[in-house]
């Protein structure tokens, strides 16, 4: 495979991968509240999501959609209302010490719920539509191009997600106190809300 394709399938990866949008934002709040290692799961969960929905795309999913731009805007509704759900929890999450919420109910997105959130996450959608329709090759070179399309965002979609997940955690020790918790809350709430401006058209 042609080294510029390798490239920039790995620079798109990293760009789409490493910027704002509500994986990210969600994860820089659950390292917040809940650290690394317990975020973990739900880091692992957007990579197999982006993964299986990109192998979705890849086999033939993604005509549907200009076939029927309808179902494009029904996408796009649901996931702006699943995505408000997660900000409002983000946003009313708890205030206490940290030690007491890890002792409590409140518990980090699990790989599958972070998995399937995918399918109605607007950004990841438009991520597996870029990727496919600008790097898949015809022809004989398709399924490798495929499988190289999905590895890269796997290796380097980990690496770009992680670092909000961890810069989240290196946070936890100033949000050990109410006031600056709930500021955090209320603001990541309304930052993972705002994502909707940047990644569905209105």
């Amino acid at each position: 495979m042609d080294t510029s394709l390798l490239f920039g399938i790995a620079t798109f990866a990293f760009i789409t991968s490493v910027t704002p949008g509500p994986n990210n934002l969600m994860l820089l709040a659950s390292g917040a509240q809940f650290g690394y290692v317990r975020t973990l799961p739900h880091i692992a969960g957007i990579v197999v999501g982006v993964a299986m929905l990109m192998l979705c795309v890849l086999l033939g999913l993604g005509i549907l959609f200009s076939l029927y731009p309808g179902l494009y805007s029904l996408l796009n509704v649901a996931g702006a209302a699943y995505l408000l759900w997660l900000a409002y929890k983000i946003a009313s999450g708890p205030v206490t010490a940290i030690d007491a919420t890890e002792q409590g109910n409140s518990k980090p997105l699990t790989w599958w719920q972070a998995a399937l959130f995918q399918f109605v996450n607007p950004k990841a959608w438009m991520m597996a539509l870029g990727s496919v329709s600008t790097f898949s090759l015809p022809g004989e070179d398709y399924a490798l191009s495929g499988a190289t399309i999905m590895l890269a965002f796997a290796i380097i979609g980990f690496a770009s997600v992680s670092v909000w997940a961890g810069t989240g955690a290196t946070l936890r020790t100033w949000l050990n106190n109410p006031i600056r918790r709930r500021g955090f809350n209320l603001i990541m709430g309304a930052a993972t809300a705002a994502t909707l401006l940047l990644i569905i058209d209105v």
